[in-house]
This record gives C-alpha cells, sequence and structure tokens, in this order.
C-alpha cells in the first residue's frame, strides 16, 4: 500500500500532466501552434507511477501520447511546452514537436509517432541493457492499437527468446479515434490482449489503470522481474478514453478539470458525469485526499501553485522565439 506522502506526490505529479494538457488545448484553440497533436487525460496514473519506479540507469521508448510520461520524468514544463510551440528553447530546439519529445538524459531512447514504434525501439533498448549487464530495464510504452502491427508480435517473440529485460506497457484506453469506448476488440482476434504476449511465453498482467496502489505493485513486480534476469513483462493498464480524445484532434468538451468537483463544492454536470465520477483518475485520487487532515485545503494549494507554474511555462514558451530557418537542415542525415 502507498504511503500517504507517495499519494500527495503522485497526485501532484498526475496534476501537473493534466493542467499542462489542459494548456495545450488551449493554445492550439487560440492558433499559438498548429499541427497535430495527442494528450493523455485519463491516464495520468500510469505516467506517475511507472516513470517514478524507474532508476536513473534505465531506458524508455514511448509513443505519440508521450506529454505524461515526459514531465513524469522531470522534463520541465517550461522546455516541454516551448517545443511543443516549436520554439528554439525548446528540450529539442523545436525539431521535434509534440509528437517526438525526447530526453536522452533522462533515459528517453526515443518518441515514436508510428503505431507500434515504441515496441521495436524497447527491443534494442533491453537488448543494451542485457548486454551491460547492470540490471537495467527498459520499458516500451504503447497504445493498444499497437499489437496489431506486424512489428509487435515479433518484438514479442525476440524479446521472451532472448530473454531481454522489457517491460512492456500497453496503455489500453478500448477504442479507436474514431470509435466509442468498447470496440476496439473487433480489430483483434482476442478478447483478451494479455493473450498475446502469453503465447511466446511472457509473464503478464492487467491492472486498472485508476487504482494507484494497483498500479504501484504491478510495476514494482514488473522491473523487479526484469532486473532478476527472468525475461520481459507485459503490463496491460485498463482505462477509458477521455471524451475530448473521441475526435481525431482533442476538444476541450469537459472543460478545465474542476477540483471542487472531488469535494462537493460543484455540481459534476449530467453530460460525461460517468467520465467524472468514475473514470477520472485525477479526482478519483482528489476524493481520497480530500478525506486526510486539512486534505480539501492542501488539494487546493497545489492546484494553485502549479496553475501558476504553468502560467510560467506558457509564459516562457510564447516569448521564445523560433529557430532560425538558416538552421532548418541541421541534423539532418542526407
Amino acid at each position: 500500500m502507498l504511503d500517504l506522502d507517495s499519494k500527495w506526490r503522485y497526485f501532484s505529479n498526475m496534476l501537473l500532466v493534466r493542467r499542462f494538457e489542459e494548456e495545450l488545448i488551449a493554445l492550439y484553440k487560440t492558433g499559438k501552434f498548429s499541427g497535430h497533436f495527442h494528450v493523455c487525460i485519463g491516464q495520468e496514473a500510469t505516467a506517475a507511477i511507472a516513470m517514478d519506479l524507474l532508476a536513473q540507469r534505465d531506458h524508455i521508448t514511448t509513443t505519440h501520447r508521450n506529454h505524461g510520461h515526459m514531465l513524469a520524468r522531470g522534463v520541465s514544463e517550461k522546455i516541454a511546452l516551448a517545443e511543443i510551440l516549436g520554439r528554439e528553447a525548446g528540450m529539442n530546439s523545436g525539431y521535434a514537436g509534440s509528437f517526438h519529445l525526447t530526453a536522452p538524459e533522462l533515459g528517453f531512447l526515443s518518441t515514436s509517432g508510428i503505431v507500434g514504434g515504441a515496441i521495436s525501439l524497447g527491443v534494442g533498448g533491453a537488448y543494451a541493457c542485457k548486454q551491460r549487464g547492470d540490471q537495467s530495464v527498459t520499458m516500451a510504452l504503447f497504445g493498444d492499437g499497437a499489437l496489431e502491427e506486424g512489428v509487435s508480435f515479433e518484438s514479442l517473440n525476440l524479446a521472451s527468446l532472448w530473454k531481454l529485460p522489457l517491460v512492456f506497457v500497453c496503455e489500453n484506453n478500448d477504442a479507436t479515434l474514431w470509435t466509442p469506448s468498447g470496440t476496439l476488440s473487433k480489430e483483434h482476434a482476442v478478447s483478451d490482449l494479455c493473450d498475446l504476449p502469453r503465447l511466446c511465453g511472457i509473464a503478464t498482467k492487467s491492472v486498472a489503470g485508476l487504482d494507484l496502489n494497483e498500479l504501484n505493485s504491478t510495476f514494482t513486480l514488473a522491473i523487479e522481474h526484469c532486473r532478476s534476469g527472468a525475461g520481459p513483462f507485459f503490463i496491460e493498464v485498463k482505462t477509458a478514453r477521455w471524451p475530448g480524445n473521441r475526435t481525431q484532434w482533442p476538444e476541450p468538451v469537459t472543460g478545465r478539470t474542476d477540483l471542487n468537483m472531488a469535494l462537493g463544492r460543484q455540481t459534476i454536470p449530467d453530460e460525461d458525469r460517468e467520465w467524472f465520477e468514475v473514470n477520472d483518475p485525477v479526482l478519483k485520487i482528489a476524493r481520497q485526499l480530500a478525506n486526510e487532515p486539512a486534505g480539501d485545503s492542501k488539494l487546493l494549494e497545489i492546484d494553485i501553485a502549479i496553475t501558476r507554474r504553468m502560467e510560467v511555462a506558457v509564459e516562457f514558451a510564447l516569448s521564445s522565439p523560433y529557430p532560425n530557418a538558416r538552421k532548418a537542415l541541421d541534423h539532418v542525415f542526407a
């Protein structure tokens, strides 16, 4: 069971991710940047737990839905936002944008916008970990749709054959971009996604993406399994897609998350009530923490502090210059 200090820390990280992506949507809607982007609203608990449990020497590969992983690992919200806005002060000098944020100094080997790309890159990272012999692991995070790709099965197979220290993390939000929740299974021949890694002899566990205690115990088990030399481990994290992610571009349909809904001080709107009451991981942990001594006031104090951080980040990103056009071909191989 998580102690109280850990719960407060995870809540703070989850709320930072939520406020970051809410600001990102607002900036897009007001024309401050262009291009496609995805958000991980509703999946913040996975990022908070998984990134916290990895050691500094470990590697990570992730997807286009990467903001939460980056922030939870310790990337500054200021330079992450500047990067997405294409500014030179960004973490990758404005070259990467939202889809390809990366931070090698924090263990990120790459972020892939290609469906299934993070899985194969994770195999390479885990192979390097095994060759080093320092008990480091690689964690590959991907969506449920990636398991439709041929490279995914090849990666599962190789990781198992070579007993690689690779934690596969499938963030299953149970929907495609164009279909409602509960329909993705029609695109898989299996009804249980864990059947795919089991076929390759990989240890698996399915976990609720709303339960911090279960997430913590499962990720701890998986990482220790890989460090021990027992081979890869596959985690399916079950979440529910945020209503604003049911279109190709994120839409602010639920507005800015109001913590007063968790405190009983704000009426929950009938529209998307299930999301707010059942599926929102930020509000769920906020309700738990509100029952602690002075919990309600502490929740709001944390929110004020994070909101201020995001105001500073937005100001920093918008005031940062665009890259010099003469550098457009820097880092191009050919």
